[in-house]
């Protein structure tokens, strides 16, 4: 059969290079029996193509099931599978047939297939090794004539890296691979996907005609779509029965797209930005703006002081607050002396002129070590000792990642 008469068959619409090379595989494979892994973002239509592979086979006339793996209780999904005897556990107050039995002769389709527990993935690869299987609670071996194809929507392989999933069974499974394109891949399709269900909506709810100007349509194609095909569907959906006015605009359309936090979706994808520098740089930003403002405040205080002559009675409070501040500034350890700031008071306690203080400095001038490396080490020797070596609660301190916090201490020996 023609592609396009396949397109016509099942309402399938687009002409994208993708789309028309996977229902060339779909094609090609249904008459065989083999099994088939199809792979795609949810919402893409992975089902469809569960359903063109059964109905183009020599199974058409047999029955044909759905299942969602990811939807079945891990305690009971062996018995909705394979079925189970009476009394097999708590519950099972009689004999049930799983759908491996009452499928036999046509085609089962497992959607979520990596939802599927271990236990069960071994009892499902006996199936497609030898057509066996054996009902929950008994020991009879049983036979079954089915066609499996599967479904996900995450790659599988990193799930059997992970030992998530069983690797002889992922590779039975993929015998033919079938990957559905993601809706952003077929920005020529977009559109026409869009007039189509706009126009279904529109007659279902009878209401006129929606149209879209040149921004929107722009919009509209240039959106990534995480939802896929789906997504497009239930917004053509809300557009037909919500607006008013049908010739809508990009700010209308807008509306309807929603701003995931962090990250844009209009028009470009920033996902490929380095963080690592950034990472790094905010700690010297972070130093050098604490020091700056530590010195602002030191400055202040100091004007304060001598402007203010109402300052006699706290002399003392004065002078503890200047060490105090002194000492948070953040410099490298061994490079300055011990600095102190003291007032002395006056012999004539009468006159409250700033004049009658003075202000003395015992200390050398500083020579400032201008050293990234010492900036770093010395900020990040606080935050570990500011929350007891935890280094998950240094790291949000600081603003940057446990694993970079990990790597500076092993590069500063710290």
């Amino acid at each position: 059969m023609e592609i396009q008469e396949i397109k016509q068959r099942f309402g399938i619409i687009g002409n994208s290079p993708l789309l028309n090379r996977a229902i060339n595989i779909a094609n090609q494979v249904s008459p065989t029996d083999i099994s088939v892994l199809i792979t795609g973002e949810s919402g893409s239509g992975k089902e469809v193509f569960s359903h063109i592979i059964h109905q183009m086979s020599p199974r058409k006339h047999g029955p044909f099931i759905a299942v969602n793996c990811g939807a079945i209780p891990e305690g009971t999904i062996d018995s909705e599978l394979f079925g189970h005897e009476k009394g097999a556990y708590t519950g099972a107050v009689g004999e049930r047939k799983g759908y491996f039995e009452t499928v036999n002769g046509g085609t089962i389709f497992l959607d979520e297939i990596a939802e599927m527990p271990l236990g069960t993935q071994a009892r499902l690869l006996r199936v497609l090794e030898s057509g066996q299987y054996i009902r929950v609670g008994s020991s009879k071996v049983e036979k079954t004539n089915v066609r499996v194809i599967a479904a996900t929507n995450v790659d599988v392989y990193d799930a059997v890296k992970a030992g998530k999933f069983r690797e002889d069974l992922y590779y039975r499974l993929n015998t033919v691979p079938l990957r559905i394109p993601p809706l952003r891949d077929r920005k020529e399709d977009i559109f026409l996907l869009f007039r189509k269900f706009t126009s279904d909506f529109t007659d279902k709810y009878r209401t006129p005609p929606i149209q879209l100007d040149e921004d929107a349509q722009q919009v509209l194609i240039n959106y990534t779509w995480p939802g896929n095909v789906r997504q497009l569907k239930n917004m053509a959906e809300q557009l037909a029965v919500l607006e008013r006015d049908r010739i809508i605009t990009a700010a209308t359309l807008l509306t309807y797209i929603p701003h995931e936090t962090g990250r844009s979706n209009l028009p470009m994808r920033l996902d490929n930005q380095p963080k690592e520098d950034f990472s790094e740089r905010d700690i010297l930003y972070k130093v050098l703006f604490d020091m700056k403002r530590d010195m602002v405040e030191l400055k202040k205080l100091v004007a304060d002081m001598i402007e203010h002559g109402g300052v006699s009675t706290n002399y003392q409070n004065h002078s503890q607050t200047l060490n105090q501040l002194y000492r948070d500034i953040e410099l490298p350890q061994n490079n300055h002396k011990e600095t102190q700031f003291t007032l002395q008071q006056p012999v004539n306690t009468s006159n409250n002129n700033a004049d009658s203080y003075n202000i003395t400095h015992e200390a050398e001038e500083v020579e400032e070590s201008l050293s990234l490396v010492d900036k770093e080490s010395d900020l990040i020797r606080k935050a570990l000792k500011k929350h007891k070596g935890k280094r998950k609660l240094a790291a949000n301190e600081l603003g940057i990642s446990e694993r970079t916090l990990y790597r500076k201490i092993k590069e500063l020996n710290l």
